[in-house]
């Protein structure tokens, strides 16, 4: 029997991530702006897909990781010189 690797890694669409971002920070705003001392049970929702989408354990992680591919999914693809005959 084969040992377990790691299998292929499933990228969350990045539109998907801008919208839980959005509403992450939004909310946090929001909440923050009222002086809500802990995050709402919708923020630690979002925090909670945000860290799973991302394969991380913190939400600050999350955050920065779902900008990343956000980002490096908007970013222009690298042009590449044609292969030699």
């Amino acid at each position: 029997m084969k040992g377990r690797g790691a299998g292929p890694t499933l990228i969350p669409h990045p539109g998907f991530l801008r919208r839980l971002v959005d509403e992450y920070e939004t909310l946090r705003a929001q909440e923050a702006a009222r002086g809500a001392r802990a995050p709402s049970t919708r923020a630690k929702d979002l925090a909670y897909t945000l860290c799973v989408s991302t394969g991380t354990r913190e939400v600050t992680q999350a955050l920065e990781a779902a900008r990343d591919l956000i980002e490096a999914a908007t970013a222009p693809a690298q042009e590449t010189a044609p292969l030699a005959d």
